[in-house]
């Protein structure tokens, strides 16, 4: 289908009466279009054209001028576009009026989100969050979308009273569909608790790959686990969470977890509905943040990444120690640029310069997350007895072994490096029969 996005530019960052809250941000009117543009495309709309649209004040009922309009209007025509796409939300009356001055197909910002989203959805948990959301948006959508259809009466003959009008009735069913649908999202949530609990129970620290949409989450996630994850360059390749085994350079197991690409202006009621895949990168130890630095506006978009952690409960206080910011896509950038953001890099905490599609850089990120979820190792020889071997698996996973040496007598030394929690767990597991190498010599 041809469409055309319309980019509002508000010079007022206040909502009118009637009219959708407003969107108050720091990207340039341009580089909102893009943005517009690339989430038309990606599902696979032609845009045959983009206008920024200057609104000085908010108008209730079409939220730009009647000049602006005629002009979209005429500008419609001439391309023969059917669908237009304003990127901002949208009340009901504003949408239902747009519609009828331009004779075509009108969504606004949360409109498309949903149906990207709706378009992504693979697994039973992505496509029930996705009809919640995506049913909360229709039930305000319902506004005199039936005013041609008669009231149906009550009671017998002509003397009952007027019935539940049709956008009752629609609004009764779409509330029924709501309550069914979140019953379902809470066995969800319970069962994601319990496979959670049982990830406890075997303790792999666990990494989340967060960021804004298209940043390249997907091809890192791809090139430090060797996963087929679909990472293609689009936005919102990537919609239900996938996560997958890994080993660090030091032989220790984690779990690293991909998740939905933020965007700026996410809808509140999706945020929500997502809420119980989002939980993974609260549940994590460590939280990548991956930054497409090739962008121009990769600050603004950190800081709606930032603003989005912080509604989930990781505060900026706790961001410090658990969030690690990986600097992606300097492949792309110019010769003095990418050593400028390297040098850079190196210069700051808890920052890594990588290309994910090239591989520069992921070594060093590797070393730092294992840095990062060991902590302060400490140097130790171990001692097991024969009746002790079963715990090898688990010190092959939680440990670093330096050295292994096999004794005629079947019990096994081992040269350690392992954390000071790990290292309580290990004593905890041998018990009474743990005894430092010189022990064992005497």
């Amino acid at each position: 289908m041809r469409a055309t996005v319309v980019v509002p530019v508000l010079k007022q960052a206040r909502g009118s009466r009637g009219s959708a809250d407003t969107i108050t941000t720091t990207r340039t009117p341009e580089s909102r279009l893009e943005e517009a543009t690339g989430l038309a495309q990606a599902i696979d709309l032609d845009v045959v054209k983009g206008t920024i649209v200057t609104v000085s004040e908010p108008r209730p009922a079409t939220l730009m001028g009647t000049g602006k309009i005629q002009e979209i209007k005429d500008s419609l025509d001439e391309t023969d576009s059917g669908l237009v796409i304003v990127d901002h939300p949208l009340t009901p009356v504003q949408q239902r009026n747009l519609e009828k001055e331009w004779n075509a197909k009108v969504i606004d910002r949360t409109g498309l989100i949903l149906e990207i989203f709706g378009r992504r959805a693979s697994t039973k948990e992505g496509t029930l969050q996705v009809d919640l959301a995506h049913l909360n948006y229709q039930k305000g959508r319902l506004v005199r979308s039936w005013t041609h259809l008669e009231r149906q009466r009550g009671g017998g003959g002509f003397m009952g009273g007027p019935g539940e009008t049709q956008i009752e009735a629609d609004r009764r069913m779409l509330q029924d569909r709501i309550i069914k649908l979140e019953r379902e999202l809470e066995q969800v949530v319970r069962t994601r608790q319990l496979h959670r609990a049982k990830r406890r129970k075997v303790p792999h620290p666990i990494v989340a790959l967060v960021g804004y949409t298209n940043a390249g989450k997907s091809t890192l996630f791809n090139r430090i686990t060797g996963a087929g994850v679909l990472a293609e360059d689009m936005l919102f390749a990537t919609l239900d969470p996938t996560l997958r085994r890994m080993k660090l350079p030091h032989g220790r197991t984690v779990i690293l977890s991909d998740t939905v690409g933020f965007i700026s202006d996410l809808p509140t009621h999706l945020v929500a509905a997502f809420r119980a895949t989002l939980e993974e990168v609260l549940e994590a130890d460590l939280v990548l943040h991956v930054r497409d630095m090739a962008d121009e506006d990769n600050q603004a978009q950190s800081a709606d990444v930032l603003r989005i952690l912080k509604d989930l409960g990781i505060d900026e206080a706790e961001g410090e120690k658990r969030i690690i910011e990986v600097w992606n896509k300097i492949d792309r950038l110019e010769p003095e640029n990418h050593e400028a953001i390297v040098q850079k890099a190196e210069g700051a905490r808890n920052v890594v310069a990588v290309s994910a599609v090239t591989g520069e850089g992921v070594d060093a990120l590797m070393e730092e997350i294992s840095r990062r979820l060991s902590g302060v190792l400490t140097e130790t020889t171990v001692v097991l007895p024969v009746d002790k071997l079963a715990l090898l698996p688990w010190l092959y996973d939680h440990a670093i072994v330096d050295s292994r040496e096999d004794n005629e007598d079947g019990s096994v030394t081992l040269d350690l490096r392992l954390s000071e929690t790990e290292a309580v767990e290990l004593e905890r597991r041998l018990g009474n029969t743990a005894r430092p190498k010189e022990d064992w010599e005497r």
